[in-house]
Formats: C-alpha cells, sequence, structure tokens
C-alpha cells in the first residue's frame, strides 16, 4: 500500500502533486492516468454539492413545476433524503443508483404532473451549468494526450453514461473524447466496494502501472493503494481551510447546510473552489508566519480585493472614465489589481498612481482665516507636540513667539488645543504668515497633480479602501479653492457614516462592500479594525508628508521590520494569486463567466467580516507583532496588539473587548485570539450564537467609576466602566482621561461593597508637556501601603475591601510622574468577592498599623525624599488635632 501524508493533512499541497504528475508522464513513468471526475476533473460553482439542488428548486418554481411555499431549503433537504431512501431501498444491489431512481423516490405528485424525464433532464441541465472544467487538470490531460497516455475516469456517480458525457463534453476536455469511463451505477459497486478491482481487470495492466488522482482520501486514495495503485491526492479543501469556512458558518461538509449567500444564477461564483484551488497551489513559505500571511491574502483580502478591483473597473467602464487615480500607499497594489481586473474583461480602463495623503490634502485645504479649521486641524494630531505641529505647517518657532514656552507641550487635550489654535490666528501678522505657508503647500501639491496628469480631465476619480473619504473632501476643497473646475468622485471599498459629507458636498462617492455606514455589519468590522487591511496592501514605504517644489513626494518614516515587510510582501503575493486565478477562468470562458460587481459582493463582505471578527492563533500570532504609524505628522508607533494589553488577556470578557477604544487596541479581535476560551467566547458572541448578557455578572450591575482632581483641589468626575467577571474569574478596567492637569486620580474599582484583590493598577500619562509619556505602576505590597484608602481598608498585600459604593483609593499621580498629569490611561486587573450591600458580611481584619504607615513613609520618601517624610507627619499631626477639636 502507497500512502501519501497530503491527504487529510493541515494544508493542501496540490502545486506538488501537479508537479509530480507532469514530472511522472514527461518521463513516461505514467503507464494509464485514471481520474476522479467531481472535484477533481469538474467542480461546482457551490460551496456543497448538495447546494445545486436548492438552485434547482428555485428553477422548477420560477418555471412553475414546483409549488410557491417549497422553499429552496426544504427543496434540497428533500432532494438529500430521496438519495438517502433510494439508496435504502436499492441496499440488495449494492447501493448504487441512478438519477431516475433517485427522482423516483420524491414526492412526484407535487411537481404538477411533469414527466419525469423532464425533472431530470433539468438537474442535468442544472449540473451542466455549474460545473466548471479545472484547468490544471485540463493541462495535465492534455500532457497525457501528447505522450498517447491512456485514460480512464473512475466516479461514483449516479448519472448515467449519456449525462456524464453531457457534462464532459467541454473544449477544455477534449482530450476525453477517448477516455474509458467506470461508474460505479453502471457497475453496481462504488469506489470503496468493488469498483477498483473491476477496474483493475478490465485495464488488463498491473496496479502499479497505473496513476490515479482524486480528492477522497478513502475512495481514491486508501482503496486502490491498498491494490497497488499509485495514487496522488488532489485535496479540494484542507484542515486549515476548513477552520476559514468554519468561522465564515460555512461548512466544509459535503451536505453541510445550504448556503448563506448562494446567487440562483452564479452560485457562490466559484469562491469556495478557487480559493481552496489557490491555497493548494502555494509556494513553499520561508517560515510558518510568512505562510500564514501569504494564505491570508489568498483566501481573505485576494477574493475581496478581487471583487473589489473588478467592480471599480466596470464602474469605470460603464461611465466612459478611462482612467482611474489610485492613491499611495495602498495606490501600487490597487492599481494592478484595477488594471489585471480590466485586462481580462477587455474593459478600456486605466488605473494609475497618484500620491495623496490626508496629512498633505488637510494643510492644503486649511482655511487659515477660520479658528475653527485650524483648531480642527490641530486635534487631528494624536500626541504631537507644539514644535512637531509647527513644522507640519511649515513654521518656525520664532514665527509663533506665543508658542516658545509650549513647544514639548503635547497636543492631548481641548485646554491647549484651544490655545494654539488661538495662537495661531489671534493677529492679522500670524495669520497672513500660516496662509503663505499653507498656500505655498497648496501650490507643491497641485504642481504634483499637474505633472501626473490627475488634473486632465474635468473629473478626478479616486479609487481607495476608503471609511470616511477624508482625502477626496479635503482634495475637493482645494481644488475648489483654486477653482481647478476639477470635480473628485471615489469609489472605495467601503464608507462609513463621515462619508455622507461628501454627498453633502455633492461629491460623487461609491462603496462596494458597504457606502455611508450600511450595512452596518460589515461597515462597522472594516472601520474598527482596518490597520491589518491598510497594512497588508501598503507599497513598503513611508506615508506622504510632502512635495518638493518640483513636486516630487517627501515621504516620512515608516514602522516595522524586515520580518514585517516579508510578511506584507507574502500577503500581497497571496492577493495576487488569488486574482491570476480568478482572471484564468475569466479569460477561459470567452466572457461567460460571472462577475464579482453585483450580487457576490455579500459573500465577499461575509469572508471579510469574519476574518475581522474572528482571527484565528496563527493569524494573532502574525499581525499582532505588527508596527503601525499614525501618519498623520506624528512619530507614535504602536503594535496592532497593543504591547500593554497583553498582559490583561487573563482579565478581559468578551463585552470588555467591545468597550476598548481606537487608542486602546486597532483590533480587539485579534486579542481574543491569544487566548483559547477568550476566542471562543468572542466568536460565539460575533456569530450571535450567545447573548452579551452570558459574560455579566447576575445581581445588580456595578461600575468602575474615575475621579481625578486639579491643583485647585477640585475633583471632577471621569469614566466609568461596568464591571464584570470573565471565564478566569478576573476582572478589567480601563479609562482614559483630559484634563489641564491633575494631581491625583480616585478608583472605585468595584464599585459596590467587596474584597478586591488588586493584581496591578498602571497608569500611562502624559505630564509636565513632557512629550514621551510614561508608564506608572502598582503592583507591590509597598505599592499599596502608601495609597490614601477613602471609605475602604487595605488588608495587606494588595488586597482591599471596599465599604460602600463609592469606596476609593486614591493614586497620586502627579507626586510619581514629577508634574500634573494632562491625559492619563488607567487600567486595573483585579478580582473581587461581592459583599452584602447591608453591611452584614463579617469583617476582614485591616493590615497593622505599622506596615500602613511604614508603606506610607516609604512612598513619601520615593516622591519627595526627607522632605516628603517631614510634610506627611505633619500632616497626620493636623489631622488628630482636627478630630479632637
Amino acid at each position: 500500500m502507497r500512502l501519501s501524508p497530503a491527504f487529510g493533512s493541515r494544508r493542501a499541497e496540490n502545486r506538488r502533486q501537479l508537479e509530480y504528475l507532469h514530472r511522472v508522464l514527461n518521463d513516461g513513468a505514467c503507464p494509464v492516468l485514471s481520474l476522479d471526475i467531481f472535484d477533481t476533473v469538474l467542480w461546482r460553482r457551490v460551496p456543497h454539492p448538495a447546494d445545486l439542488f436548492g438552485i434547482l428548486g428555485a428553477r422548477l418554481r420560477r418555471a412553475g413545476v414546483c409549488p410557491p411555499w417549497l422553499t429552496d431549503t426544504s427543496f434540497r433537504r428533500m432532494r438529500v433524503a430521496a438519495e438517502h431512501d433510494a439508496r435504502g431501498r436499492s441496499e440488495s444491489l449494492g447501493g448504487e443508483v441512478s438519477l431516475f431512481d433517485i427522482w423516483n423516490a420524491m414526492p412526484l405528485s407535487l411537481f404538477d404532473g411533469t414527466p419525469l424525464d423532464d425533472l431530470v433532464r433539468t438537474e442535468v441541465e442544472v449540473e451542466r451549468v455549474f460545473t466548471v472544467a479545472d484547468l490544471d487538470m485540463a493541462d495535465v490531460l492534455r500532457l497525457a494526450e501528447k505522450y498517447e497516455v491512456p485514460i480512464v475516469l473512475v466516479s461514483d456517480t449516479y448519472f448515467t453514461e449519456k449525462q456524464l458525457a453531457y457534462l464532459l463534453d467541454r473544449p477544455e476536455l477534449d482530450t476525453l473524447r477517448d477516455a474509458r469511463v467506470f461508474r460505479s451505477q453502471q457497475h453496481g459497486a462504488a469506489k470503496e466496494s468493488g469498483l477498483w478491482t473491476i477496474v483493475l481487470n478490465e485495464l488488463g495492466c498491473s496496479p502499479e502501472q497505473v496513476v490515479h488522482v482524486g480528492d477522497n482520501a478513502r475512495a481514491d486514495h486508501v482503496i486502490p493503494a491498498s491494490l497497488g495503485v499509485r495514487t496522488v491526492p488532489y485535496q479540494r479543501i484542507d484542515e486549515d481551510f476548513a477552520d476559514v469556512l468554519e468561522r465564515e458558518q460555512e461548512s466544509a461538509e459535503t451536505f453541510g447546510p445550504f448556503g448563506a449567500h448562494i446567487d440562483p444564477e452564479h452560485g457562490d461564483f466559484g469562491l469556495t473552489s478557487l480559493r481552496a484551488r489557490t491555497l493548494g497551489s502555494a509556494p513553499s513559505p520561508t517560515s510558518a508566519a510568512v505562510g500564514t500571511a501569504w494564505r491570508y491574502g489568498a483566501s481573505v483580502l485576494g477574493p475581496v480585493l478581487t471583487g473589489f478591483a473588478e467592480w471599480v473597473a466596470f464602474q469605470a467602464h460603464r461611465c466612459g472614465t478611462p482612467v482611474v487615480w489610485c492613491p499611495m500607499r495602498e495606490g501600487e497594489l490597487l492599481a494592478h489589481l484595477v488594471n489585471q481586473a480590466a485586462r481580462s474583461r477587455d474593459w478600456k480602463v486605466e488605473a494609475k498612481t497618484l500620491w495623496l495623503s490626508r496629512q498633505v490634502t488637510s494643510i492644503a485645504s486649511l482655511d487659515c482665516f477660520d479658528r475653527d479649521s485650524v483648531r480642527e486641524f490641530v486635534r487631528k494630531s494624536y500626541r504631537l507636540t507644539v514644535s512637531r505641529l509647527l513644522a507640519t505647517l511649515h513654521l518656525r518657532p520664532g514665527d509663533v513667539p506665543g508658542l516658545a514656552g509650549e513647544l514639548d507641550t503635547v497636543l492631548d487635550h481641548d485646554d491647549v488645543v484651544d490655545r494654539v489654535s488661538e495662537v495661531l490666528t489671534e493677529t492679522p501678522h500670524l495669520r497672513n504668515r500660516l496662509a503663505v505657508a499653507v498656500t505655498a503647500a497648496r501650490e507643491r501639491l497641485l504642481r504634483a497633480l499637474h505633472d501626473s496628469g490627475a488634473l486632465d480631465s474635468p473629473e478626478l476619480v479616486l479609487v481607495d479602501l476608503g471609511w470616511g473619504g477624508t482625502i477626496q473632501l479635503q482634495l475637493a476643497q482645494t481644488l475648489r479653492i483654486v477653482q481647478s473646475g476639477t470635480r473628485v468622485s471615489g469609489l472605495y471599498l467601503a464608507t462609513d457614516e463621515r462619508s455622507t459629507r461628501l454627498h453633502h458636498a455633492g461629491l460623487p462617492a461609491a462603496g462596494y462592500l458597504g457606502q455611508a455606514g450600511q450595512p452596518h455589519e460589515t461597515v462597522e468590522a472594516v472601520r474598527r479594525s482596518p490597520e491589518v487591511i491598510e497594512q497588508c496592501t501598503n507599497a513598503l514605504c513611508g506615508s506622504l508628508v510632502d512635495f518638493t517644489d518640483e513636486g516630487s513626494p517627501v515621504l516620512g518614516p515608516r514602522a516595522g521590520s524586515e520580518s514585517q515587510d516579508a510578511e506584507i510582501r507574502s500577503t500581497q503575493d497571496g492577493i495576487l494569486a488569488f486574482q491570476r486565478q480568478w482572471n484564468r477562468y475569466v479569460e477561459h470562458s470567452g466572457g461567460t463567466w460571472p462577475a464579482l460587481t453585483d450580487s457576490a459582493r455579500h459573500r465577499l463582505a461575509t469572508i471579510l467580516t469574519a476574518a475581522l471578527k474572528c482571527p484565528t492563533t496563527d493569524e494573532a500570532a502574525v499581525f499582532g507583532n505588527w508596527a503601525h504609524d499614525d501618519n498623520f505628522g506624528s512619530s507614535v508607533v504602536t503594535r496592532i496588539l497593543p504591547e500593554d494589553l497583553r498582559p490583561a488577556v487573563p482579565y478581559l470578557s468578551p463585552n470588555d473587548l467591545d468597550d476598548l477604544g481606537m487608542r486602546d487596541a486597532f483590533w480587539p479581535a485579534l486579542i481574543a485570539a491569544s487566548d483559547t476560551r477568550l476566542s471562543a467566547a468572542a466568536r460565539a458572541l460575533a456569530n450571535g450564537l450567545v447573548d452579551p448578557g452570558m459574560f455579566e455578572p447576575a445581581g445588580e450591575p456595578s461600575e468602575t467609576r474615575l475621579r481625578f482632581r486639579t491643583p485647585d483641589e477640585k475633583w471632577h468626575d471621569g469614566p466609568r466602566r461596568r464591571v464584570r467577571i470573565n471565564h478566569n474569574g478576573l476582572s478589567f478596567a480601563r479609562m482614559d482621561f483630559e484634563t489641564d492637569g491633575a494631581t491625583d486620580v480616585s478608583l472605585a474599582i468595584p464599585g459596590r461593597p467587596a474584597i478586591v484583590r488588586v493584581d496591578w493598577i498602571e497608569a500611562t500619562v502624559i505630564a509636565g508637556g513632557d512629550a514621551e509619556p510614561r508608564v506608572l505602576r502598582w503592583d507591590k505590597p509597598d505599592d499599596f501601603a502608601g495609597l490614601t484608602f477613602a471609605e475602604c481598608t487595605w488588608l495587606g498585600a494588595n488586597m482591599v475591601e471596599f465599604g460602600s459604593p463609592h469606596a476609593a483609593l486614591w493614586l497620586p499621580l502627579a507626586d510619581r510622574a514629577g508634574a500634573p498629569v494632562t491625559s492619563a490611561r488607567i487600567t486595573i486587573a483585579f478580582a473581587m468577592l461581592p459583599q452584602w450591600v447591608s453591611g452584614f458580611t463579617p469583617r476582614v481584619p485591616p493590615a497593622s498599623r505599622l506596615a500602613r504607615l511604614s508603606g506610607r513613609a516609604r512612598t513619601e520618601y520615593r516622591a519627595r525624599g526627607v522632605a516628603g517624610i517631614a510634610a506627611g507627619a505633619a500632616r497626620m499631626v493636623i489631622r488628630r488635632l482636627a478630630a479632637r477639636g
């Protein structure tokens, strides 16, 4: 028995199997070539073979043959059951049946007296329309014909000889005209129950002379190999791809549930099979991470972007637009995809790259004489210092003397943004100086646009991934300022609610998978976690920050590493590999291959949404390490899976992931993928299998509450977060706040009476105008001993008893940071044991007075040295005197 490990493997290696077939045929080492038919020589444009029965039911219903109350799903189930019953009746004859036998097991009275022959003929016709000749196998067959190698077909099928000949009668398969066909229905035996013995006896050759290709592990591999036949696996769906289909709620089983997005005319457009065939052709990766990236490109982004590119090319072709423009950095890949799509369909459309960015168009469209416009521009920055802002605007510190004392201040809260905006616009001189800088930047942009030819036509069509359409809006405003007369329109993968600004401005903007925030599930998934799509499609260069006077792009630094670059290239190679596979069938069809421009987008949206909501562990390991730059004048670089959230994973619940903001985590689902149980819970929630309330604690809800104190000794209410207890019995809270300056923070951690184990508290703060954030941490007994406890009791180590909903511990942020804090992110990891609100719960003894005093002394000493200890002692004396009075 010659067994190949490729069957049932995690990843199909059809490329190697095809190379082997070409080699043995070229070497004369294949006296007889044998092939399975379905999913080898022919494949269907549906996820499961049984999906054709649903399409058949729809056709019969439209023709008035089938009753209107019999739905596609019901007909599909009835047809599957009829085949099962027919095989049961013929068990004594080997269980093999014909299509006529199956239809005789159907309730024929439902079909309005339609002759049996007509019903069978209709089903065969549906099979003919939805089956496709495998082009790789067609190449193998032509090679076999070249060397005059006899070809045989061995198939478990209920089709008659005439029906099978009709299905195989295609130009690509003309090499099969003299092939011998062995059918299970003909011989009354399946491949697993005797057909292979019949084949070998009738061929009159030794088993070793036969090379058989097929997709079924047992029928095409184990059984013939046990007889001595050389078998070559040609796997349709490997285990890894089956996992991908499962997260899309698309079963890989032959008789799995009816697909949600089956088009009555085009099935699934061949997407399932072509994704599988592309994956089977994967090159040998240089590392596991590179292989994962390639598969993500081939099975997720490849189909989605192939559909998008085809839609863009069709829209331009339909409107008579000869050129569309793809802004860099995604433009290099998108232009290539659009050009290939147009070429395969013979549409006269060309896509060209164009250097644009949010930063450049934002400056070029800035109204320097409108303080609100200037303020909005300043507020867009993330952790930008005043000096960096001035550099972005091409201003020197000496040009704005009013900001000389704030050059290192971070633009992290509204007060400083207001001050800076006011200074930049408070005098005619400064407004004019700003206007000169903005006008110069605008002229550099316009020169680059003229040089590229983008302004040669009355309409400039941008092709981009999308989301808010900001670049289109700002570019249109820029062109309106100079009265260029060119209208800017946009074709996007998806746009969110912000794109309504474009429509209000009279600017055409269309989305492929979603537009103006609808459908909500798709657009929200993309809007919430766009970074992986952007990173996977970016050229390996920095973002555009300006143009030279000659119109050449000036690029900023680029985040990443050599490993990340290799993985991005591999992802893009996978994307291109799928498009080549798709276009190969488009071009070979002579214009009959279905387009992805309309109803296919629903299936493609499911593919992308599922990938963003439920990434695999392998995907999390690769993409979580990628760096992402802010690319709007800021030098901030963060990882897609932030380092500060890695230790928080054991404390998170699925609902906590939804509470995380964009600045907390670019891709919350990626965090879940690193923990098996959290991932399973998040996936169940994403697929609507469980109610979100399942992950909330029973009883009255409570909230972690944050308040902060400013130097004027006033307390201010801050954010709140729902307290949850996850599968590990742990809890998590993260809260951000901004202020003109805070000295202390009060944290009512459980928001109810409870004994709390505070595992750690981390505060990432901007203090004293310092551009670099400082990380303050409390996680040791000494750290907690020195804190102030209001209506709560320190029990020693990291244990605290909170006596009321407002009981809180205070963090001395300014003391630890060395200056008042202007913005902070507070993260708390804890476990809590709720107590009765009545207060009748037995009390736990507090930590000793000596431990509390020594802990407070150590805290004072760390903050202010010996003077701090003295000041602390003085405060204690004052409190005692006040208490006596």
